[in-house]
């Protein structure tokens, strides 16, 4: 990430996609998240597909089997720090998150 770089901070980028987070991976994000918990869950032409509705990633549980089944749908970027976990969009609220 490149706010990352220019902020000298030391970060870790994960491909979701070739290492998905686990139940308990997605569980720990949720409980440092300072966005509702459903934006995790991309809205996009997959979600649509699947025939998914908002009432389907209302709870963290249904958020957590959802992202589990489909990692696709997983928001991103999502920054995580020791504390704080966010969705990095706009990319500004990753320059705050670690400055």
């Amino acid at each position: 990430m490149r706010i990352a770089e220019e902020l000298g901070v030391d970060f870790e980028t994960v491909n979701y996609i070739k290492n998905p987070p686990d139940a308990a991976a997605i569980r720990g994000i949720i409980a440092k998240l300072e966005d509702p918990s459903t934006d995790l869950v991309r809205r996009d032409s997959k979600f649509k597909k699947l025939e998914l509705t908002d009432d389907d990633v209302a709870t963290e549980e249904q958020i957590v089997d959802i992202l589990v089944k489909h990692k696709q749908l997983l928001q991103r970027p999502v920054v995580v720090t020791a504390d704080t976990a966010i969705i990095g969009r706009p990319k500004e609220r990753v320059r705050e998150l670690l400055s």
